[in-house]
Order: C-alpha cells, then sequence, then structure tokens
C-alpha cells in the first residue's frame, strides 16, 4: 500500500511539474528577451499584475475572458480524449454568436414581447440558439473528418473560414447598421436582452456559473461515465475499441458534438453577456489559445481555471505595457509563443526519460 501510495504521489508532482514547468521556463525566457529590449522584467511582471487585478473593472474584464476561455477548453479536453485535434472551435464559437444574434433579432420589433416577462426566456433561447450553432459547425467538421475522411484539422480550418466568412457578410450586408457604422458590429441588441452582470461591471454572475458548471460536467463526464471510457478507448486505438464492439462513429459524432456545444455556449455568452451584438472577430482567439491551455492542463479538468486564469490575465494586463511602459502590447503573444515551445519541449523531455527507464 505504501508502495502505491508513493508512486501515485510521484505521479501527482510529475503532472503538477508538467503544468509549472513550462510557465516558469516561459517566464525566464521572456525575462531574457525583456532585459535584451531594455526592459525591466520586475517592473513588467508588476505592471502585468496591476493591469489585470489592480481595480475591480480589470477583475471583471478578466472574468469575462477566462469564462470563454475555461467553457472552450473544457469542450476542446472532450474531442482530445477521443483523439480529435478539434481546431475549428473558432468558427464555432463564430457560429454560435451568430445564430444566438439572430435569434435576439427575432424579438426586436414584436412589441409587448420584452414586457410580459420574456427577455429570461429570449435570453435562454439564444442561449439554446448558440449552443446549436456550434454543434451544427462541429458535427459538419465531424462528417469531414468520419465519412469523408478529411483530417479534422483541415476540416476545422476550412470551416473558420467559412464561419467568419459569414459573419462578415452578415454585419456589412444583411445586418448592417443603418449608420453605416459596421466596424462596430451590428445593431445592438435591446437592453432586456443582455445577461445581468455586477453593478458598473461587465462580468456576470451567471456567465461565471455556466462556466463552472461545464468544466465540473467535463470533468466528471471523462472521469466517472462509459461515455468517457469510450471516448478515452477511441482515443488511444481506434480500430481496438471498435473490436471490442465501442461504436466508434457514434463515440466520434457525440465528442465533436460536446465540443461545438461549449464553443456555441462560448458564442452566444459573448453575445448576450458582453458585446450585445456581433461583432468581427468576435471569438478573439479564445478557440486556439484553449489548445494550449489544454495542452498545459495535460488534458486534466482540474488545471483548466487556473491556467485559464493566468491567459486571461496576460490578455488583459497587456494593454498597460502599451500604455505605461511603452512596450507593445503584443508580448502577451510572445509569451504564448514561447509558452507553446515550453510545453513540447517539457512533454519531449519527459517521454524521453519514460523511454529511456523502461517504463
Amino acid at each position: 500500500m505504501s508502495s502505491l501510495a508513493a508512486t501515485e504521489r510521484q505521479g501527482w508532482v510529475g503532472r503538477v511539474l508538467l503544468v509549472l514547468g513550462p510557465v516558469l521556463l516561459a517566464l525566464v525566457i521572456t525575462s531574457g528577451i525583456l532585459v535584451l529590449a531594455g526592459a525591466n522584467p520586475q517592473a513588467t511582471l508588476l505592471k502585468l499584475l496591476a493591469g489585470s487585478f489592480g481595480t475591480a473593472v480589470k477583475r471583471a474584464d478578466v472574468a469575462v475572458v477566462w469564462v470563454s476561455l475555461v467553457i472552450c477548453t473544457a469542450g476542446l479536453l472532450v474531442s482530445f480524449t477521443a483523439g480529435q485535434w478539434n481546431i475549428g472551435m473558432e468558427g464555432q464559437i463564430v457560429m454560435g454568436a451568430i445564430v444566438a444574434t439572430w435569434v435576439g433579432r427575432q424579438f426586436v420589433d414584436i412589441s409587448g414581447v420584452l414586457e410580459r416577462g420574456a427577455p429570461l426566456l429570449v435570453i435562454a433561447a439564444m442561449v439554446a440558439g448558440g449552443i446549436c450553432g456550434g454543434v451544427v459547425w462541429a458535427t459538419a467538421a465531424g462528417a469531414l473528418k468520419v465519412l469523408g475522411k478529411v483530417h479534422e484539422i483541415f476540416a476545422g480550418l476550412g470551416l473558420n473560414f467559412v464561419a467568419s466568412a459569414a459573419s462578415i457578410y452578415l454585419i456589412f450586408g444583411t445586418w448592417k447598421q443603418k449608420s453605416g457604422g459596421t466596424l462596430s458590429g451590428t445593431v445592438l441588441l435591446d437592453e432586456q436582452l443582455w445577461l445581468p452582470t455586477l453593478q458598473g461591471l461587465r462580468a456576470s454572475p451567471y456567465s461565471l456559473g455556466l462556466a463552472v458548471v461545464v468544466v465540473a460536467a467535463v470533468y466528471f463526464a471523462l472521469r466517472g461515465t462509459l461515455w468517457g471510457l469510450q471516448l478515452k478507448a477511441v482515443g488511444r486505438n481506434l480500430r481496438a475499441a471498435r473490436t471490442l464492439g465501442v461504436a466508434t462513429h457514434r463515440v466520434l459524432f457525440s465528442a465533436y458534438a460536446v465540443c461545438g456545444a461549449c464553443a456555441g455556449l462560448a458564442g452566444a455568452v459573448l453575445v448576450v453577456g458582453v458585446h450585445h451584438r456581433l461583432i468581427p472577430g468576435i471569438s478573439s482567439g479564445h478557440g486556439f489559445m484553449g489548445i494550449l491551455i489544454a495542452l498545459l492542463s495535460g488534458f486534466q479538468a482540474l488545471y483548466i481555471a487556473p491556467i485559464a486564469l493566468f491567459f486571461a490575465a496576460l490578455s488583459i494586463g497587456s494593454i498597460a505595457l502599451q500604455l505605461d511602459l511603452k512596450l507593445d502590447s503584443s508580448l502577451a503573444g510572445v509569451v504564448q509563443g514561447v509558452m507553446v515551445l515550453c510545453v513540447l519541449l517539457v512533454q519531449g523531455v519527459r517521454q524521453w526519460r519514460s523511454g529511456g527507464s523502461g517504463t
């Protein structure tokens, strides 16, 4: 029993190091880059922290980004568990936002609907519509992969372009503002269709609650259900899983559908809780960033929330670097890029040591 406990403890320590190692290594490398650029690493870090958590407004902005990142990453964990690289999450977020906006626009000119206590029902319908939009777009990628034998990366990227083009067409065409201010997006939805937020802040307790529920649901689904076991079996060895009687096509489609549902939910939340309209580039790269968070988490749902918080803080805090330290805000992208390389490096070293030890 003691040896088993020691083995479990070593495994836990290894997973923690796999998460913290790339972060610390990336910070060291980034500090070196800052020194070469003539900037003070300590002052830069303090300014990042102040720009992320210095005021209630900034903390709320971090929470807004955190919600999207957490929901997207939770969905990606499902597809990654099934061995599917769902690169098309960006398009699925956009499609969720499009459908959510369309549902909301159906009630703009209907007199009396919003006054009869229906706003919450309309918001719920918008969220449900967004989820459906994400599911449809994700299962389209799944169909190209499972039935058409198109690699999921190419299928996802192709559908990303289609979804982005559709949103641009709607913003600058069918849903164009009469005033002509199309760069800001479509016409604002009625304020009664905005997700309630904390007073004076952008963060909504409802969206925060949704993010927690999504992560908890994915965590328990992957760890404690037959479906989660089937996902792992398909992800490890598709042919062996089929031989053992697993309905592999159904499992793969379910993985795409759940991942798309999370993406569509993120898109709907961005519409009803943040922008209150469809805007160009509404996904803001959250789908791609979710891939990095999933890699850093070691595909463990428990680590999603703190890692996503780090990236959300980096995204918001980098704005202060340009304003106060005259450093380009793209420094956040440099940190993220370096972190990708560090993740690959740490994972490669770990696999090399495991192979070398014969385990």
